[in-house]
């Protein structure tokens, strides 16, 4: 076998681990995730606690404790378990996307309007979304807290999240249009059924 081969068949493997590694995730990640049933039910999660994400990641915390002279192991236990608390944010955040991509399938199904270029939206922003959403956590995996990129990740879903409600609301209308409309023809004595 030439060297060449080699090295090649040795990227392939690499890149094979890493995808592997990145698509893994262990149990006690998977303990973190929280389960949103539907917006209805607990509203947006991810934007009430990213003020306290930011808090929780500010430099000027890791500042203090290094100079109150608390030990050099305590400050990296709590550095990792806010890091911890990082992800579980982003894993929610992940969740509530999710959700909002199930409520838009269904407003998709519903609205008469649909068109190919709503559904390939939907695969870009799913796809924008991904990107972010693995970048940030491998910045987390390694250590870094990246903040700006974590709250503009927030800020996609939460755009989402409001064009989800509008159109849920021009979807009430609709239906609440065509039950007057039939009200009204019913009212006249003229039986639609």
């Amino acid at each position: 076998m030439s060297l060449t081969l080699i090295l090649f068949f040795g990227f392939v493997a690499i890149l094979l681990l890493a995808l592997g590694w990145a698509v893994w995730e262990p149990r006690e990640r998977r303990k973190l995730e929280a389960d949103p049933r539907s917006l209805e039910e607990h509203g947006q999660r991810h934007a009430t606690y990213l003020p306290q994400i930011r808090q929780a990641l500010a430099p000027a915390d890791y500042d203090f404790l290094s100079k109150r002279g608390v030990p050099r192991e305590l400050q990296r236990r709590v550095r990792r378990e806010r890091l911890g608390v990082a992800r579980a944010y982003l894993a929610a955040l992940r969740g509530d996307f999710q959700s909002l991509l199930r409520m838009a399938s269904v407003i998709a199904v519903l609205s008469p309007k649909v068109a190919a270029v709503h559904e390939f939206e939907r695969l870009r922003l799913t796809a924008k979304f991904t990107w972010r959403y693995q970048m940030i956590r491998w910045k987390l995996l390694t250590g870094l807290a990246p903040m700006t990129q974590l709250a503009g990740l927030s800020d996609l879903v939460s755009g989402l999240s409001v064009r989800m409600e509008t159109a849920m609301n021009e979807l009430g209308e609709r239906a609440a249009a065509a039950a007057d409309l039939a009200s009204s023809i019913n009212r006249r004595g003229l039986d639609v059924g």
